[in-house]
């Protein structure tokens, strides 16, 4: 390889371009003195090759290490001398290396995943779409495939399609807690004792019903009121035979019943207004041996289709005391007002035993 020449480079920015300018000083080499020639020579001829190798060696070493820096000393007439290597032909020599912007690295950068984030929200809107379509259809589909009811058959009278549209319809209603009156006969720790002493009260003209409350049978004579009025009609009874007639208030617990017709739950809801009204012109008869007016309680019965067949006795009770209070009305008996009284009495065992 070549030995690069010796010499500085000094580098010269003019105008914003930068120039390079290599300097390269003038070498003064000292004449070298003449030797005295000997007037004889010998020459060896084993070591002439290697002396003359030493020397040369020698001689180079000795040039650069007698190597003298001369530094040209500054004068306003002196120019210094420069070799000017144009630095376009070291550019020119240099290869070009690819400029690569930035900005547009991270464009493609940044394009690559914009791009994947709006497919994959494109597919998932899509996949949303067609899921939800299919499920809308799915509901559309079985809520049209429901079944419809078949209407009534026309030629139908007017009774009979009350009658199924009360039937088909069912509802839970309760009877509020009844509070009334009675005139005790006797209380009996057995179902036979008290159906005999009500057979011989019975033969005497007096009526009577045994209840069963809390695992005991009450025998009850009569309904009233108020308490003076059952008092007044214990001492009638006692006057007959019923000599441990005595007034006292009775309270039945509210009944709760379910599967109910329309109608039926409309009368079970009006049984304790019908019930006061008659208990209080029966009794109230039973002492002053006149009669109030009606108060519309026939057309508070005429209640059709009602299948339950307690409310049913409950409803042929009642009937049976209203007309028997008319009947008395008209002929001033006072077994009329007897029998109004016993079917008050087994008004209260039914509803009792609901």
């Amino acid at each position: 390889m070549d030995k690069p020449k010796k010499g500085h480079t000094i580098t010269i920015k003019l105008n914003g371009e930068t120039k390079s300018f290599r300097e390269e000083p003038r070498k003064n080499v000292p004449e070298p003195k003449p030797e005295p020639i000997p007037n004889e020579i010998k020459i060896d001829s084993e070591l002439q090759e290697s002396e003359g190798i030493n020397e040369a060696a020698a001689a180079q070493e000795s040039i650069e290490e007698s190597f003298d820096w001369i530094i040209p000393e500054s004068s306003e007439n002196d120019v210094e001398e420069f070799t000017i290597v144009n630095s376009q032909n070291i550019k020119n020599s240099r290869p070009k290396k690819s400029s690569i912007s930035f900005a547009s690295f991270s464009n493609k950068n940044n394009r690559r995943p914009i791009g994947s984030i709006v497919i994959t929200a494109v597919c998932a809107i899509l996949i949303g779409l067609t899921i939800g379509f299919f499920m809308l259809k799915l509901v559309i589909t079985e809520s049209g495939e429901k079944p419809v009811t078949e209407p009534n058959v026309a030629g139908e009278t007017g009774n009979e399609k009350e009658q199924t549209e009360t039937t088909d319809k069912t509802a839970a209603t309760s009877i509020e807690q009844l509070s009334t009156y009675v005139v005790q006969g006797g209380v009996f720790t057995s179902k036979a004792g008290a159906e005999d002493t009500a057979k011989q009260l019975k033969s005497r003209g007096i009526p009577s019903e045994q209840v069963e409350i809390g695992g005991k049978f009450y025998l009850f004579l009569s309904v009233a009121d108020s308490l003076e009025t059952a008092k007044s009609i214990s001492t009638k009874y006692k006057d007959k035979g019923a000599e441990g007639a005595f007034a006292k208030p009775l309270m039945l617990d509210e009944k709760k019943l379910s599967n109910l017709t329309d109608n039926e739950k409309s009368f079970i809801e009006s049984l304790p207004s019908i019930y006061q009204s008659l208990s209080t012109m029966v009794s109230g008869a039973l002492v002053s041996s006149s009669v109030s007016a009606d108060a519309g309680i026939s057309e508070k019965l005429k209640i059709n289709n009602i299948k339950n067949d307690s409310i049913n006795k409950m409803k042929t009770e009642l009937m049976g005391a209203d007309e028997k209070v008319k009947a008395f009305q008209k002929s001033k008996d006072t077994k009329s007002l007897v029998d109004a009284e016993q079917h008050l009495l087994n008004f209260l065992s039914i509803y009792n035993s609901l």
